[in-house]
């Protein structure tokens, strides 16, 4: 007869997600809310920038001239495509939509969000004098 040998558990890895591709897209999704966060941030200033009159807007543009600022700016930028484009990646799968017994194409459900965000964007810079 012999003896169990008692449970060891191994310790986890802290850099588990780098094993498989899949766990890190999600890994760098996940990383990504931080970008979302300081932009929310960002944005937030601005606003209470404009609310303080035209000498404290004035100043919160000058601020987002600095060079150290405009890599910031485009750091913000890069991560929040690649969070929009991952998410409306995965769009489809979180929301299929079901037509008689089957489903809508998620190119099609993709694509819809990419139309969407398109027009949203055109109306944006529209009012915000760009054409």
């Amino acid at each position: 007869m012999t003896t169990p040998r008692p449970y060891v558990r191994v310790p986890s890895k802290t850099t588990w997600y780098l094993a498989n591709r899949g766990y890190m897209q999600h890994m760098a999704q996940e990383l990504n809310s931080v970008f979302v966060a300081i932009t929310a941030v960002l944005l937030l200033l601005g606003l209470h920038a404009l609310s303080g009159g035209a000498e404290t807007w004035q100043a919160f543009l000058a601020g987002l001239g600095n060079p150290l600022v405009l890599g910031l700016l485009w750091l913000l930028l890069i991560a929040l495509l690649y969070h929009t484009i991952s998410w409306f990646a995965v769009t489809p799968k979180a929301m299929p939509i079901q037509i008689g017994e089957g489903f809508l194409p998620g190119i099609i459900i993709a694509g819809a969000h990419y139309l969407a965000w398109a027009a949203v964007s055109l109306i944006i810079l529209y009012f915000a004098g760009a054409f």
